[in-house]
Formats: structure tokens, sequence, C-alpha cells
């Protein structure tokens, strides 16, 4: 059996087998073993603990991947990034909540002034990975 599917809240959920898994994304499955020891990765189990690698779980999965053969980052600095990543998601998500909370207290009958005024703010993508250079390149 190649993936399973488990039944959630938000409907049926798709679930992958560490075999699957492997042979998705060329690597050997006691790779992905060695991620779940080192914290990077945390697979469910199913009643007979068999792992299940969930679509988050493959995101991830994807991340470190692209951190280590395209960027030459070792475990220890993958551990490091997606630490930050989680920590820059909660903070973010913690900045949401409170201008949410500033809207609702300070605008509330005033929609139209809060609108144009969140227009006025500029936008700022998220930027990528680069390779910084130094001052004599």
């Amino acid at each position: 059996m190649k993936n399973a599917r488990k039944e959630t809240k938000k409907g049926p959920a798709q679930y992958y087998h560490i075999s699957s898994v492997a042979k998705m994304y060329n690597i050997h499955p006691q790779t992905l073993r060695l991620y779940e020891r080192e914290g990077l990765l945390a697979p469910s189990r199913s009643d007979g603990n068999t792992r299940l690698y969930s679509g988050e779980d493959l995101k991830r999965l994807e991340l470190i991947l692209n951190l280590i053969r395209d960027l030459g980052v070792n475990l220890a600095g993958v551990e490091v990034i997606l630490n930050m990543r989680g920590k820059i998601e909660r903070i973010e998500a913690e900045v949401g909540e409170f201008l949410e909370y500033v809207r609702r207290e300070f605008f509330q009958g005033k929609e139209d002034e809060f609108e144009a005024r969140k227009k006025a703010l500029v936008s700022v993508r998220p930027g990528g990975v680069v390779k910084a250079r130094g001052r004599d390149e």
C-alpha cells in the first residue's frame, strides 16, 4: 500500500508511507528516518506504528532537501533555519492578531478611514535566500 487516507475534521487527508516518499524524492528511507531522529521531520504514525507523511510533511521535506541539495546547508544549519522560520511565522501571526485587535478597538465604525490608511502602507514581499557578497567583490 503506497499511500493511505485518514479522515480529519476538514475531510479525507492523504498520507504517504516512507517507501513512497523515498521514491518520490529519490532518497533512501534511512535518510527520512535520520531526519526524524534529528527532529527535522515528525510524521504521524498509524495504529501499527507505520510512518505516515502528510502534505505538510512533504512540504517541509522539500524545504529540507532544497537547503541541503541546492544551498549546501548541513543538518545543524537546517535545524537552525527551520527553527528561525517557525519563530518568524509565530511572530507574524502575533503581529497579525495585534493589528486585528487595533483595527477592532480603534477603527470600529471608521472602516472607510481604516481602509484609506491601510492602502497608504507599502507592501513588502518576503525575499528568498540571497548570497551576500563581500565588500571586495
